[in-house]
């Protein structure tokens, strides 16, 4: 395995943590650590022992944005703005792609492209110290990290605008009510909650959630017939997989199935 200098991936019986620890003060988003999470959804999304991934963080801030330190307020920032986001959006798509379902789990501050990188995992777990924030207008910037793909689909269309034009920080509580985080939990409970909510989803057919979650985004895209016949493809590919057979047999045997992701 890789080792990188702005973040970490620890590997537990299927899960695999990436734990984001920039270089950059406040967990900024620099170059660098853009390049990493490309090279980490890359390689954990080819693991066929990874059968859930955890995106999470080390000290108070999940994420602040992108490294300001890194501009100079002139016209070379328009270049590097576009390297920084393109990299970024490579990594957010190889991870909202991956065959296996990915967590979110944040416990402290989450804005600009911090709080973008909480959007699109599958399901969001918040301590109770967590604070989110979309951010950029306080800089006068637009959004990114998908945050405008992502944000109306979660909360739809018209509380997404109210966020992004009001820009007042999200409070767990009030993040959990619009629909942001599927959980809050303790600060104390959150790291306990977090790997247990990754174990039990890596205990499941993980090849047949990958392919639901996916189905579930693209909907949005596709009429009706579109969507009936990626789901008919889905399930028909589903049959094939050895989780299927173990699935089968323990449904008539009447017991629990062991699925192996595959």
């Amino acid at each position: 395995m890789v080792a990188y200098d702005n973040l970490s991936i620890d590997h537990d019986d299927g899960v695999a943590t990436v734990t984001l620890e920039s270089t950059a003060g406040r967990n900024a988003l620099t170059l660098e650590m853009a390049n990493e999470l490309v090279s980490a959804a890359t390689t954990l999304g080819e693991d066929p022992d990874t059968r859930c991934i955890v995106l999470t963080h080390a000290g108070d801030f999940f994420g602040s944005g992108a490294d300001l330190g890194a501009l100079s307020g002139d016209e070379s920032d328009a270049a590097h703005i576009r390297e920084l986001a393109g990299r970024a959006h490579e990594a957010i798509v190889q991870f909202h792609r991956t065959k296996t379902p990915v967590v979110g789990g944040v416990n402290g501050i989450a804005a600009g492209i911090g709080f973008s990188l909480t959007l699109f995992p599958d399901l969001l777990v918040l301590g109770e110290d967590a604070t989110l924030k979309f951010a950029y207008p306080g800089i006068g910037l637009t959004g990114d990290g998908g945050a405008t793909f992502f944000l109306p689909r979660l909360v739809g269309l018209r509380a997404a605008k109210e966020l992004v034009l009001k820009d007042d920080p999200i409070s767990p509580a009030e993040a959990r009510e619009l629909g942001l985080a599927n959980e809050v939990v303790p600060s104390d409970e959150f790291d306990d909650r977090l790997a247990e909510l990754a174990a039990e989803l890596a205990a499941g057919p993980t090849a047949a959630f990958g392919t639901t979650t996916r189905l579930l985004t693209d909907s949005y895209e596709r009429s009706l017939e579109q969507q009936l016949a990626a789901e008919t493809d889905g399930i028909a590919d589903a049959t094939r997989t050895e989780d299927y057979e173990r699935g089968l047999d323990a449904f008539f045997d009447d017991g629990e199935p062991e699925f192996v992701g595959r």
